[in-house]
């Protein structure tokens, strides 16, 4: 369902480009921002890991610095049929983590030394599987996806207005329903901003599950999103705001303007879908025939 729920937000935000690009008369300048918009975010992704890391100041963690780490991820890759992806630390004693590359091939895996300090060794593996399934799913392909979208949108606006301004619309119609262009110019941004962000909470909840498949534990997830939710609070991780899709859970103490802005769920929201997975697999064990594992 996350999936395609997914797909038909990735669906929504190419038809607010298309219906923003009706109002721009030619498609000399609609071509040039949409290449633009393309090239840049997949510069964005191309070099995610090394941006994302560099903007968090992570440090490749050793295997001496941390063999109980190494071992979880290893097992986790088992299960997942994953590739091993890097594995980085963070010097900060706010309780995050993320993961970042292309694809599963050039993946990174980063912890922050306060998440290490705060969690169990099962809520520290939900979290690593958290982080895993990101990389299975390629949720960094889909965000550059929608951003590259949503970057286009926000061109062709600025190129109407800026059109306004110095000569008046452009549109084939000599000038266009005059509501429908100022939803172009003004909404269509908005509205594009608020659908990436909706595509970043159904990315995660699709990585709780995923997470929860991989280690038979999804209580355990759970528990670690409670204590992150709270350290948070207390503890924010600050970086780039542009970079807060990818952490576990919001770094940002507070609600800014509720869910609608948010690039996370609601952690009571993700905590419950977990407990109901929970009893999906206890309901699975307890069938006849069943290995209970």
């Amino acid at each position: 369902m996350n999936q395609i729920k997914t797909v038909a937000l990735l669906g929504l935000l190419s038809g607010i480009l298309v219906g923003i690009g009706y109002w721009i008369g030619g498609t000399g300048g609609a071509l040039i921002g949409l290449v633009i918009a393309a090239a840049t975010n997949f510069f964005s992704w191309y070099s995610s890991d090394k941006i994302a890391l560099a903007a968090y100041r992570a440090q490749p963690l050793r295997r001496e610095q941390a063999p109980q780490i190494y071992e979880m991820v290893e097992r986790l890759c088992r299960r997942a049929d994953l590739p091993m992806p890097k594995l980085y630390v963070v010097p900060s004693q706010g309780a995050n983590a993320f993961a970042t590359g292309r694809d599963p091939n050039h993946a990174a895996v980063a912890v922050t030394q306060g998440i290490v300090n705060l969690l169990n060794e099962q809520e520290l593996e939900g979290v690593l599987a958290h982080e895993l399934s990101h990389v299975k799913n390629r949720d960094t392909l889909t965000q550059a996806v929608a951003a590259t979208i949503a970057g286009a949108v926000t061109y062709f606006a600025r190129v109407m207005q800026y059109g306004m301004i110095f000569g008046g619309s452009r549109s084939r119609d000599g000038g266009g329903n005059p509501i429908g262009l100022l939803f172009a110019i003004f909404l269509a941004p908005l509205a594009a901003t608020i659908v990436q962000m909706a595509i970043s909470r159904t990315r995660e909840f699709e990585a709780d599950a995923g997470a929860a498949r991989m280690t038979g534990n999804p209580r355990a997830l759970a528990s670690a999103l409670q204590k992150l939710q709270a350290g948070a609070q207390r503890m924010p991780l600050n970086a780039n705001p542009s970079f807060e899709p990818l952490l576990i859970i919001n770094s940002l103490s507070g609600q800014f303007m509720g869910n609608l802005f948010s690039t996370h769920p609601s952690t009571q929201i993700r905590i419950e879908k977990l407990l109901q997975i929970e009893q999906e697999l206890g309901r699975r064990s307890a069938m006849p025939g069943s290995s209970g594992l």
